[in-house]
């Protein structure tokens, strides 16, 4: 089909690619484990082939007038946080702490689409419903560590809990809507 239709943001799937190849530097540096390294390699090449399949398998569909949130403004603040609050000043601490602030903020050029378009398709909700379950888990996860290991990353903590707010207003809609069989769709100023 040559139309378009309200989809997947490529400009969040590229924050995406972004937030996973700035993560995992450490491949070049520290060996985990066979496993640890094969899921992190799987992850960026997933990532890079979503943005290849948006953008250029499937441009004639990509909705690029509706995907128009300005990147600059999540990178530039990020990039500076990234500098000022970090564990240590190397530059792969700088990359690890810039990959966590900006999957915080990576999935606003989604919201952005839905809020400019006024409506997603149902698979697109199912999608971001698990992304943002995927961070809760997160927290979860957290605290569990806290209770378990004695552990705590305030950069990771207050980031997830950041993005996990973004998710709040999206997780009511489709408990609401989806889940009820409705199509998702936001009431449109006149």
């Amino acid at each position: 089909s040559s139309s378009c239709h309200p989809g997947i943001s490529g400009k969040s799937q590229i924050l995406f690619a972004l937030v996973f190849t700035t993560r995992y530097l450490d491949l070049f540096t520290t060996f985990i484990s066979v496993y640890n390294t094969v899921m992190k390699v799987i992850f960026l090449i997933c990532a890079y082939i979503t943005v290849y399949m948006i953008y250029v398998k499937f441009r004639k569909t990509f909705d690029s007038e509706n995907d128009s949130f300005r990147l600059e403004f999540l990178l530039v603040p990020v990039t500076g946080l990234s500098f000022l609050e970090n564990h240590s000043f190397t530059p792969l601490e700088i990359l690890w702490t810039f990959s966590i602030y900006l999957e915080s903020v990576a999935i606003l050029p989604q919201l952005f689409m839905i809020s400019k378009t006024g409506e997603a398709e149902t698979i697109t909700t199912h999608y971001l419903f698990f992304l943002g379950l995927y961070r809760a888990l997160y927290i979860a996860n957290w605290v569990w560590r806290y209770y378990t290991e004695n552990f705590y990353d305030q950069i990771a903590v207050v980031s997830g809990v950041v993005q996990t707010i973004f998710y709040c207003d999206f997780f009511y809609l489709y408990v609401t809507k989806v889940l009820k069989g409705k199509k998702l769709s936001l009431p449109m100023p006149v």
